[in-house]
């Protein structure tokens, strides 16, 4: 089992960690004791800010969709110190036919979706190369290797992610950095209850083999092993954490 020593005070980076599966991945890496870089799009320290199994959790502002807010947060990243793992987690979905997507709804889905994820990972993996080791996690989505309709702009970001994935797995494996996704099925956030009826939960619990979505904490304890000193081989894989929905 991996233990608090194997982790402590190793900074990692988990964009979109003020709710849902980022705050999860977040309580999660500093329950082990993590120096988690946690970020959300506005007066994130000033919001969470004393949240129960966030203490200690160093708080960033940044709108991944944002170009100038980018800029920023990369200007400032060698002010964290040596960065040993991201987890790039912040994402929108824009659920429409084809026909209906605008130029604008594909720019603002692929920004925050594939383009931040590639200029963290540029900049993050080049310090972690130079140093010899590293992980990165790119949170995507079951719909990165199954789809249906009204997806077109997500299944070509989240696929876009997973093949980055797998490209700076090659190009980084070299210098002893570890490049992942993990794709999580129907998850139990907040989000979701606020979405879906206790009736339209239980109808896709029934076409999940597990007969029931994935916890937050799941998706989050499977982030932590990856990023954690128990993976030493595994790279340049998309692991669907979905219950084996994918399957059937």
């Amino acid at each position: 089992m991996m233990t608090d020593k194997n982790m402590k005070n190793k900074i990692i980076i988990v964009t979109g960690a003020t709710r849902g599966i980022g705050r999860a991945i977040a309580e999660r890496l500093v329950s082990q004791g993590v120096v988690v870089v946690g970020t959300g799009t506005r007066d994130t320290e000033k919001r969470m800010r004393g949240e129960a199994g966030l203490e200690g959790v160093v708080w960033k502002d940044l709108d991944v969709g944002d170009a100038t807010s980018m800029n920023n947060f990369i200007e400032e990243l060698p002010l964290l110190g040596p960065i040993q793992g991201l987890v790039n987690n912040a994402g929108i979905n824009r659920i429409k036919p084809i026909s209906e997507v605008s130029e604008e709804d594909f720019a603002e889905v692929l920004s925050v979706n594939l383009r931040a994820p590639y200029l963290l990972c540029q900049t993050i993996g080049k310090g972690m190369a130079e140093r010899g080791g590293g992980s990165i996690v790119n949170i995507a989505s079951i719909w990165s290797v199954v789809s249906k309709p009204g997806r077109t702009l997500y299944t070509t970001a989240k696929s876009g992610l997973a093949g980055l994935t797998r490209a700076l797995a090659v190009e980084l494996g070299p210098s002893g950095v570890l490049v992942n996704t993990l794709s999580p099925g129907f998850t139990l956030t907040d989000l979701t209850k606020q979405s879906l009826t206790q009736s339209e939960m239980d109808q896709l619990c029934e076409q999940i083999p597990l007969r029931k979505m994935a916890d937050p904490d799941d998706i989050a304890r499977t982030v932590a092993f990856l990023v954690g000193p128990e993976n030493r081989y595994i790279t340049g894989q998309n692991l669907v954490v979905d219950g084996g929905f994918t399957i059937v």
